[in-house]
């Protein structure tokens, strides 16, 4: 729980650097760095160039230093052929244990309302209560904090009361405050409940992962894994499709970010029914 936790703050740390790099050195300045003039928003848009920069940069480590298997020669068709085959034999292997099939699928819908949480929050922030830019990468810079914090204590919280009831603490708090933000009607008010909901995104993520690892057979960890990250990527769309398709029957933003808190409701529910310790063997 504490490794889990610690490399989401660590996440978070970087991402509060970057942030701050953006603010100081394109956007809240009179000569942006590098020459960038602030025509057509030019200073603006050079923050994408910051963060690709950043990406690299801080991928660099791994690419070199990090050892990685030797070339197997196998040609791309085969080898895609390949991982379809095992992709196959694992949702087979996974009907045999039940609670960490319904653990995957409470992590998918649950992780839909998160993924609608980072793909609109900031929307939502701009259109209903008015933020410019700057206001946004302050905001941004801010819950990152809070965030980095929140997975960083949680981390210990993980490991005293497991990480089942860590990310039901979690859901909780993230449905409490994401359904307060959606009737407050000031931008202070964004701000607090905001940043509360930021010290409960990290170890819902953290926690997510630690529970996988816990509960996947020993066996089988690394194919689990491999279904883990798949059953959080299959379902990306649903999120924002539901939110589009209910801002734009009721042509209200907060109507829409209302479908997050269902997806956290689902998915918390069906989290209550996974019994963390009957997985490892199977049913």
């Amino acid at each position: 729980g504490r490794i889990s936790g610690w490399s989401w703050g660590a996440g978070y740390a970087g991402g509060l650097c970057c942030l701050l790099l953006a603010l100081i050195g394109f956007v809240q300045t009179e000569e942006p760095w590098f020459g960038v003039d602030k025509i057509d928003a030019a200073n603006i848009r050079a923050t994408t160039l910051l963060v690709a920069l950043w990406f690299l940069t801080f991928s660099m480590p791994l690419f070199v230093f990090t050892p990685d298997k030797k070339p197997t020669g196998v040609k791309v068709g085969a080898a895609v052929y390949s991982g379809i085959r095992t992709l196959i034999k694992t949702l087979k292997q996974v009907r045999h244990h039940k609670d960490l099939a319904r653990y995957l699928l409470a992590r998918m819908i649950y992780t839909d309302g998160l993924n609608t949480l980072f793909a609109f929050g900031g929307i939502y922030a701009a259109g209903t209560f008015g933020f410019t830019f700057t206001e946004l990468i302050q905001f941004g810079i801010a819950i990152n904090v809070t965030s980095g914090i929140g997975a960083a204590t949680f981390a210990w919280i993980d490991d005293w009361v497991g990480s089942k009831k860590t990310i039901i603490i979690s859901i909780t708090a993230l449905t409490i405050l994401s359904t307060l933000i959606l009737f407050i009607e000031t931008k202070e008010l964004f701000w607090i409940f905001g940043l509360m909901l930021g010290v409960f995104v990290g170890p819902a993520q953290a926690a997510s992962r630690t529970l996988m690892a816990r509960m996947a057979p020993p066996d089988l960890r690394t194919e689990m894994f491999g279904l883990y990250a798949f059953s959080g990527k299959a379902t990306a769309f649903l999120g924002p499709a539901a939110l589009a398709f209910t801002t734009d029957i009721f042509s209200s933003q907060r109507a829409g970010m209302a479908t997050m808190v269902v997806f956290f409701v689902v998915g918390g529910f069906l989290l209550l029914t996974v019994n963390e310790k009957h997985s490892a063997s199977a049913d």
